[in-house]
């Protein structure tokens, strides 16, 4: 799921049925190995005062994901993380627990204010979805961008994602198991999970989660699983299936968005989209940028 930012009280993982997710679970710090990966606060209208003029104070802080900066101004990420944000206030450290306790990202205006030492480094106004999205089969066309991106002064990057190129996923789906490449998943947010038992104290057992959501950069290897329609039908194979345990490192809970690498480049193969089941337990899905379809579609922002 894309985890919710709550103006007032921290950080609140929002769980669906359909499990749109995820963050780092068994991985290591990414100590400066994917300085063009961050975080993302995505920021919607408080609708309050009516026909007032809008100002970047009435943004308020809605849900934090995860994504990859490929040019100068074009940072990739799901589709779930772009649809419904108004703004989009980007972060790149490694650790932005300072950030995330500081709070002066509840409202842009304040994530932007450049006098704050917690201040975002990169900005948006232009969050865009696919075409095809839909938000009750995000599955489908998982895949957005923050285009058009301010960034602040003294951010620079000296190395970008790139995109995969045509048909990545079938090449290796064709493969046998030990032919196959490894993966990186890169992401913020929560590192482990267990299930809210019934007979717990559900402020002890939040509380734990919360402790692991810290706004820090992981990384986890990964293993190809397999590819998987998800009820679209043939020829919508839409996303790939990678696996999910203490062993391999995978993704969990958190934010979403977050670029999975061919391991030791910066070819950005699928973003994060999704757990099977609230404990992160044993595989996950993420949306292949790989097809026609998506390739044209990025290729519009990304040069």
């Amino acid at each position: 799921m894309r985890t919710l930012v709550a103006a007032a009280a921290g950080l609140a993982a929002v769980a669906t049925s359909a499990f749109p997710a995820s963050a780092i679970k068994y991985g290591d710090l990414d100590a400066g190995e994917h300085p063009y990966v961050g975080l993302m606060v995505a920021y919607t209208w408080n609708d309050v005062n009516g026909d007032t003029v809008q100002t970047d104070d009435e943004l308020f802080a809605g849900w934090r994901c995860t994504g990859t900066q490929m040019d100068a101004d074009t940072f990739l990420t799901a589709g779930h993380c772009t649809f419904g944000a108004d703004a989009v206030a980007v972060w790149y450290g490694d650790n932005l627990q300072d950030v995330r306790l500081g709070r002066e990202f509840v409202t842009l205006a304040g994530a932007i204010d450049q006098s704050s030492a917690l201040a975002a480094d990169a900005w948006s106004y232009d969050a865009i979805y696919h075409p095809e999205y839909d938000d009750a089969a995000f599955y489908l066309h998982d895949v957005g961008v923050v285009d058009q991106m301010t960034l602040a002064e003294g951010t620079t990057f000296e190395t970008y994602g790139e995109l995969p190129e045509l048909g990545y996923w079938d090449e290796q789906l064709a493969l046998t198991k030990n032919a196959r490449d490894s993966y990186e998943t890169v992401g913020y947010g929560l590192q482990w999970a267990m299930p809210t038992r019934g007979d717990s104290d559900p402020s002890v057992n939040n509380q734990a989660r919360l402790d692991q959501a810290d706004w820090v950069k992981y990384k986890a290897g990964g293993v190809l699983v397999n590819n998987r329609q998800f009820g679209a039908g043939p020829g919508q194979d839409s996303y790939v299936v990678l696996s999910s345990n203490a062993h391999t490192g995978g993704t969990c809970s958190g934010d979403s968005g977050g670029p999975t690498f061919v391991e030791d480049t910066t070819t950005v193969v699928a973003v994060t989209s999704f757990g099977m089941n609230e404990t992160c337990a044993g595989s996950s899905g993420v949306y292949r940028i790989d097809t026609v379809d998506d390739l044209a579609w990025l290729g519009q922002f990304i040069g």
